[in-house]
């Protein structure tokens, strides 16, 4: 088991938005967390990632490790947990290449930064294509290109990805999910949070349910899209 979340609980002054949910991870899985907005969605990516506190009784654990132990920075450079949020948080002002340069700050092999560096301008040469332009300039689909190769670039072994669709056309949110299952096959695990509740099953082995706070289902993807409950909540039928 790659990564285990037991009992997190999360509020926000005195309101609880994570009632003590309890789920894993398998390294290389691709696995999705599906719920209404307010449900708690975002809340569990950022406190993974160590942006939220948690209350006492929390556990998260990457490979038997206590995370909670860790900064923001030491989850990506030292774990290798990646965080893309809602919103891409891409820097607008710096350019392609030096939002990707930036997030190496703590890597020490430059060919095998090189040798990342390409590997996504292949995977997006789009961004090849603008690598010397403002981020802040591009389209939304293109600064989530970057936001995703921006967290490559940092942390492959796991990472969070917070609604990866939002804002974007059909084709472009089609060929964002492909170019996901292709850092998966290189054996990065994704954690997706996505209100497309139909893309991310599709998208993904597993998934759990999240309703105010709480895990109310959880199973392979197959059987949640033809669960009655799923499907008349967030399937539109």
């Amino acid at each position: 088991m790659q990564l285990k979340v037991k009992n997190l609980t999360v509020s926000y002054d005195k309101i609880k938005a994570l009632h003590g949910i309890s789920f894993s991870l398998n390294q290389g899985e691709i696995v999705t967390i599906i719920g209404a907005n307010g449900a708690g969605k975002s809340t569990t990516l950022r406190a993974i990632s160590r942006m939220l506190p948690c209350e006492a009784n929390s556990k998260i654990e990457f490979m038997g490790e206590d995370i909670l132990k860790y900064s923001t920075d030491k989850v990506v450079s030292k774990l290798g947990i990646s965080h893309v949020p809602e919103g891409r948080m891409i820097f607008g002002n710096l350019t392609i290449t030096e939002n990707l340069t930036l997030a190496c700050f703590a890597r020490k092999n430059k060919n095998k930064i090189k040798k990342d560096k390409k590997w996504v301008f292949d995977l997006f040469p789009r961004l090849e294509e603008r690598k010397d332009q403002l981020a802040g300039t591009l389209s939304g689909g293109e600064q989530q290109m970057l936001a995703v190769s921006r967290a490559y670039m940092s942390g492959k072994k796991i990472m969070l990805l917070d609604e990866p669709s939002m804002g974007l056309a059909p084709i472009l949110m089609l060929d964002m999910f492909n170019s996901l299952k292709e850092i998966n096959k290189l054996g990065t695990t994704i954690l997706l949070v996505e209100q497309n509740a139909r893309l991310a099953l599709k998208f993904a082995q597993r998934g759990y349910v999240l309703e105010n706070g709480n895990l109310v289902l959880k199973g392979n993807s197959k059987d949640l899209l033809k669960d009655p409950k799923v499907k008349q909540a967030y399937l539109g039928a």
